[in-house]
């Protein structure tokens, strides 16, 4: 069997900041949030890095992070750009945003030969995580089915407390098996709990317990033929419908596979605090959290030897 990869949903880095030499560490060190997540996954068995980004900002990228982790890991550069579009297809006018996350993994069909993970690049997992689904990535091979993995978050300890989030939320079965994920877009803590609204207006409870994707999956290499199979109906209706913002996410497609009986997902439930940045004042709270693992001796104080 082949080593997993380590894929790295990064094209969307400094998007919020105006660039990514723009985006505040994490520690005095200069490291970022996914150096913490490359570090992580490194100790877990990870040998290969795929940086999915934008050739906008490659040569940041390179300059910032990449050259850095290259001493480290093998590291291999897949590009997502809006006009990757399947042939007879082209982009609408004015479209800006990212076709989402399904896309972005379909945009690594040339560099992907064996079972990989995928991260958002500015989340923060936990070490306990990335060897979860290593370990899992080891063990799981397609049979009947395609086998495919995921780790789990309780929905309260991915909340921030300046505003709204977008998650994936699960339903699973005794078997600690996927039977479900919905994307809600539009989620944040609320009268004491959490709940989650489409249009603005209306507000529906979840339970805070839920268990939620962080985007942190276990893939066969199968995942790939069904995402491009799947991207030409999904621009038909995006393209008729929402031209300027609809997304491919890669948990709809997930959960399109569960649906058709062609794929078993299995749970990994981490108990571990998420965090990232989703708005400014989040900053602070991560600073405290790195520098908190870092006195109980889960990092050390300097993650890489050219580190200033």
């Amino acid at each position: 069997m082949k080593e997993p990869s380590l894929v790295i949903m990064a094209a969307g880095m400094g998007s919020r900041y105006g660039g990514l030499k723009q985006i505040d560490p994490v520690d005095s060190h200069g490291n970022l949030i996914i150096d913490f997540s490359i570090y992580d996954a490194l100790k877990a068995g990870f040998k290969k890095i795929i940086f999915i980004i934008t050739r906008r900002l490659e040569a940041d990228f390179k300059e910032v992070i990449g050259d850095r982790i290259s001493q480290y890991a093998k590291v291999e550069y897949v590009y997502q750009s809006l006009d990757a579009l399947p042939e007879g297809y082209t982009l609408p006018a004015e479209r800006e945003k990212p076709w989402g996350t399904g896309h972005a993994i379909l945009c690594c069909e040339n560099v992907i030969d064996g079972p990989f993970a995928v991260i958002n690049a500015d989340d923060y997992y936990g070490a306990h995580a990335f060897q979860m689904i290593y370990d899992e990535l080891c063990r799981q091979s397609d049979d009947s089915k395609y086998r495919h993995s995921m780790v789990g978050y309780i929905l309260e300890n991915t909340l921030t407390e300046n505003g709204h989030v977008a998650r994936g939320v699960c339903e699973t079965d005794g078997g600690g098996y996927l039977k479900d994920i919905c994307e809600r877009t539009h989620i944040e803590k609320r009268n004491g709990g959490a709940a989650y609204t489409e249009d603005g207006q209306t507000w529906v409870p979840v339970s805070s317990q839920s268990i939620v994707s962080m985007n942190l999956w276990g893939f066969s290499p199968s995942i790939l033929a069904e995402l491009k199979a799947r991207f030409a109906k999904f621009l038909d209706k995006a393209i008729a419908e929402k031209a300027m913002k609809a997304e491919y996410f890669l948990p709809s497609v997930v959960g399109e596979l569960l649906k058709e009986g062609k794929a078993a997902v299995r749970v990994l439930c981490s108990q571990d605090q998420w965090y990232g940045v989703t708005y400014r004042p989040d900053h602070t709270v991560v600073v405290a959290a790195i520098q908190r693992f870092k006195d109980l001796g889960f990092y050390p104080d300097k993650l890489w030897g050219n580190e200033q």
